[in-house]
C-alpha cells in the first residue's frame, strides 16, 4: 500500500474546522503540533516595534495515496488558503516507507472505501 504525507500549516483558530473536514474526505486520523508560530510574506510590526507571528497549528495526516488528492482539496478548502497571502499552506509528500502501519493497512482495507 502507498502512502502520502499531508502537511498543512493554517491558522490556530481554523484547526478544528480543517480537521472536520479532512475526516469528511477521508482522513483517518492525524498528529496535530500546536503553538507554531508563520511568519507571511511580510513582517508584521506590532506598536511596541516587536514583530507579530501568527500563531499556527501543523497538521501532519498519514493517507493512503489514492484518498490524499481529496483530502488535500478539502484541507485547502477549510482553511480558505487561497483567500489570501497569511491564510496557510497545505504540501503533500511521497512516503518511501512507513512502519507500525499494519492494523492501520488491515482496517483501510476492510473498512474504508476508497473515494
Amino acid at each position: 500500500m502507498q502512502f502520502k504525507l499531508i502537511m498543512a500549516f493554517v491558522d490556530a483558530d481554523k484547526t478544528d474546522k480543517v480537521m472536520s473536514a479532512a475526516r469528511e474526505a477521508g482522513a483517518t486520523g492525524a498528529t496535530i503540533v500546536n503553538n507554531a508560530q508563520g511568519q507571511g510574506l511580510h513582517k508584521v510590526i506590532g506598536i511596541l516595534g516587536f514583530e507579530i507571528l501568527d500563531p499556527r497549528a501543523v497538521i501532519l495526516i498519514l493517507s493512503e495515496s489514492r484518498r490524499a488528492d481529496h483530502i488535500l482539496e478539502a484541507i485547502a478548502e477549510a482553511g480558505e488558503m487561497d483567500e489570501s497571502l497569511s491564510t496557510g499552506i497545505a504540501i503533500q509528500i511521497d512516503v518511501d516507507k512507513a512502519l507500525g502501519l499494519k492494523e492501520h493497512i488491515s482496517a483501510l482495507e476492510k473498512e474504508i472505501p476508497v473515494r
